[in-house]
């Protein structure tokens, strides 16, 4: 009775989102500092100087996917859709069970019809209070998976933004698969850097 697929982690899903929202955003704009000398980064995501034009680049699916912050979360979030489905799978036998035990009566002529009219009447507002449950719980899901991906996009834009006196470039390009970004020059990306540090300086916030 429960739609596992409408709650399922979809990677999909994800992507088109981050991609959705850094393309509308203009991406990152930051303050350029940098001159044409030729970037080296550390594992601590701290970037010198970019060449060209001061743009780099982070493959979505890499940051989103490693990074500690959205495993947690993906985590508490199954969490709860195995306890709603729990919930659900739980009242459903027990309608299924009144169901049947109604039938088996009926059949066995053990009750009156009046009495039959009332257990149906009753079988029947429990059918529509699953329903309500399934939807609400379904409802809740969704804008639970929705507020999560808002919170992981803004702690790396904060993330971003609180540490761009170390990242010399004006322009942050998002690159996924089927995203607006077609080409990249591989020398362009701080994918490992910066999920590097995200990981540090979210891990040492759950301690």
């Amino acid at each position: 009775m429960f739609n596992n697929n409408y709650f399922k982690m979809k990677k999909l899903t994800v992507i088109l989102f981050v991609v959705l929202f850094l393309a509308v955003a203009v991406l990152y704009f930051f303050q350029f500092k940098g001159n044409n000398k030729a970037a080296k980064a550390d594992a601590s995501g701290s970037v010198n100087v970019m060449p060209g034009q001061g743009i780099v680049y982070v493959n979505l699916d890499s940051v989103i996917f490693n990074f500690k912050m959205f495993t947690d979360r993906k985590d508490e979030l199954m969490s709860k859709q195995k306890n709603a489905e729990a919930e659900l799978n739980s009242k459903g036998t027990l309608y299924q069970n009144g169901v049947k035990d109604y039938q088996d009566k009926v059949n066995k002529g053990l009750i009156t019809r009046a009495r039959a009219a009332e257990v149906e009447q009753g079988l029947l507002q429990q059918q529509q209070e699953l329903v309500t449950l399934r939807d609400k719980l379904q409802s809740n899901l969704v804008d639970e998976e929705q507020v999560m991906n808002r919170q992981i996009l803004d702690y790396i834009t904060r993330f971003i933004e609180d540490n761009k006196a170390q990242y010399n470039y004006q322009f942050v390009l998002g690159k996924s698969f089927g995203g607006p970004v077609l080409y990249s020059n591989s020398s362009l990306e701080i994918t490992q850097q910066l999920l590097a540090a995200l990981n540090k300086k979210y891990q040492s916030e759950k301690k």
